[in-house]
């Protein structure tokens, strides 16, 4: 797939009615499996997962998170820049697609590059990292189309039911992303 065939999705800021879906998504063992959430279960219970909309929408917890939007207007995801380093101009990313529906698809992916023109454009980023692990396979694929490159190999460092997990850094530079290059050839 193509960027110009990935799918039409908007990135809108979050409302306090997102909360039920972020809750519902985070039900699915499969959809937090590689997401960064304390070991119990539910990870949040409906008030916290309210709690933490709140903080976003209110920008009190560093994290400038958004709502991934289909065209027909369905939520299906959230995405965010975290870490926020302005003096030196980096951000960490942070993406999921918590309805499995439109898992393959290519939505990830086309949300992932509007976030990456916000940040690049309107925060006035050089570098947007994240951090996967390594048995993410088909995130480190889609990472890769989109033209992240490996940083380095981070040995346990994640805590995952109770094992370590290594992941891998990777991160594109803004001339990267704007460089006109089609970015599903670096798979």
């Amino acid at each position: 797939m193509k960027p110009t065939e990935w799918p039409n999705v908007t990135l809108r800021e979050l409302t306090l009615d997102d909360a039920e879906d972020r809750y519902q998504w985070c039900l699915d063992r499969e959809v937090t499996k590689h997401l960064n959430m304390p070991e119990k279960y539910p990870p949040f219970s409906q008030e916290e997962t309210l709690a933490w909309i709140d903080m976003c929408i209110k920008r009190t917890n560093g994290y400038e998170q958004k709502a991934i939007m289909t065209k027909e207007g369905k939520h299906i995801g959230w995405i965010d820049l975290k870490n926020i380093d302005r003096l030196n101009k980096h951000a960490e990313l942070g993406v999921a697609i918590g309805d499995k529906t439109y898992w393959g698809r290519g939505f990830g992916l086309a949300a992932m590059r509007e976030m990456l023109l916000w940040g690049f454009k309107e925060l006035g980023l050089n570098k947007i990292w994240l951090r996967v692990e390594v048995d993410n396979e088909k995130a480190i694929k889609s990472y890769r189309r989109m033209g992240y490159v490996d940083e380095g190999l981070l040995r346990q460092d994640r805590l995952r039911n109770g094992e370590f997990v290594d992941r891998l850094r990777m991160s594109i530079l803004r001339e990267e992303f704007f460089s006109g290059e089609d970015v599903s050839s670096k798979v």
